[in-house]
C-alpha cells in the first residue's frame, strides 16, 4: 500500500512539475505604457524601455503567473527634463528605489478571450494590490513548433497612494497602464 502510494504520489508531483510551462517577453515586440492628465486638458504619455516579464502556466495557457520586474530609470517622455524630474525624490526616486515590480496571484477567466489578473505591485517601496483586465490577441505556434502568446493588460494606478508627484497638483491621480505582451513558449 505505501509502495502504491509513494508511486502515486511521484506520478503527480512529475505531472504536475512537467506541465508547467515557461514563457517570456519577446521584448522587441513587447510594451509598457503609461498616460496621466496634465491640468485636466491633456495626457501626457510616456513609457518604460526597459523591464522583464517572465509567465508560467499550465498546458494550454491556463492559469498563468506573471512576474514583472521594470527599470524605473527607463523611463521616457520623450522630454529630457520632464524624465529626469520624473526620476528624482519628487517622483520614482529611482536612485532609492531601481525596480517597479509586480507578481501576479489570481487569475479570473472572464470569457474566451478576456481575463482579470490581481497581484502584488511594489511601486516606490510602497506594496498594493491592483488588478488589470486583460484580453489574448491570440496564441500562435512558431515554425519550430513553441508557440507565441499575444496578450494586452490594462489598468489604473493612484499616483498618490504611490507617494508619486505627491505635492503636484496639475497632474492628474489616475496613472492608466497598458501593456501589450507577445511572449514566447521556452
Amino acid at each position: 500500500m505505501k509502495k502504491n502510494l509513494l508511486s502515486f504520489l511521484t506520478f503527480l508531483i512529475v505531472n504536475f512539475c512537467f506541465s508547467q510551462t515557461s514563457w517570456n517577453a519577446d521584448l522587441a515586440h513587447s510594451s509598457i505604457v503609461f498616460s496621466v492628465s496634465h491640468f485636466k486638458i491633456s495626457e501626457v504619455v510616456g513609457n518604460f524601455n526597459k523591464f522583464d516579464i517572465a509567465t508560467k502556466t499550465q498546458n494550454d495557457f491556463k492559469n498563468p503567473v506573471f512576474e514583472v520586474t521594470i527599470d524605473a530609470s527607463s523611463i521616457d517622455t520623450n522630454q529630457k527634463g520632464r524624465d529626469n524630474h520624473l526620476k528624482s525624490s519628487d517622483f520614482f526616486d529611482v536612485t532609492k528605489f531601481p525596480n517597479i515590480k509586480f507578481t501576479s496571484n489570481k487569475f479570473e477567466k472572464l470569457n474566451d478571450d478576456e481575463f482579470s489578473l490581481t497581484g502584488e505591485i511594489i511601486l516606490k517601496g510602497i506594496s498594493k494590490e491592483i488588478t488589470f483586465k486583460g484580453k489574448i490577441n491570440g496564441i500562435i505556434s512558431d515554425s519550430k513548433g513553441k508557440q507565441k502568446a499575444g496578450l494586452s493588460l490594462k489598468t489604473v494606478i493612484k499616483r498618490e497612494i504611490f507617494k508619486i508627484g505627491s505635492k503636484m497638483s496639475p497632474i492628474g491621480d489616475d496613472v492608466n497602464v497598458t501593456i501589450n505582451l507577445q511572449l514566447h513558449q521556452q
